[in-house]
């Protein structure tokens, strides 16, 4: 348990943060999985249009310090071969 008011103090900033990033990590999975789902009912237009969308939450999770550069990459790539994928 936190004694001294500076440890009080970052307890508390710990408490708001953690249901940010919460939210904002919950906000970046429900992108990904309307991608995904698109992807499952192979309407490629709807799974590019998805995949528009979420790129651009996933590069704010990584300057917000949610994910980490290489794991938004990696997703994004991922995706975006499957999307490629579903025109053959």
């Amino acid at each position: 348990m936190a004694n001294t008011p500076q440890s009080k103090k970052r307890a508390r900033q710990n408490e708001r943060r953690y249901a940010v990033n919460k939210a904002r990590r919950s906000r970046i999975r429900t992108y990904l999985r309307s991608v995904e789902e698109a992807i499952a009912s192979g309407d490629q237009e709807a799974a590019i249009s998805a995949l528009r969308a979420a790129q651009p939450e996933l590069m704010r999770g990584v300057t917000k310090g949610v994910l980490h550069k290489n794991t938004a990459s990696r997703k994004m790539s991922r995706l975006s071969s499957r999307v490629k994928a579903l025109s053959a």
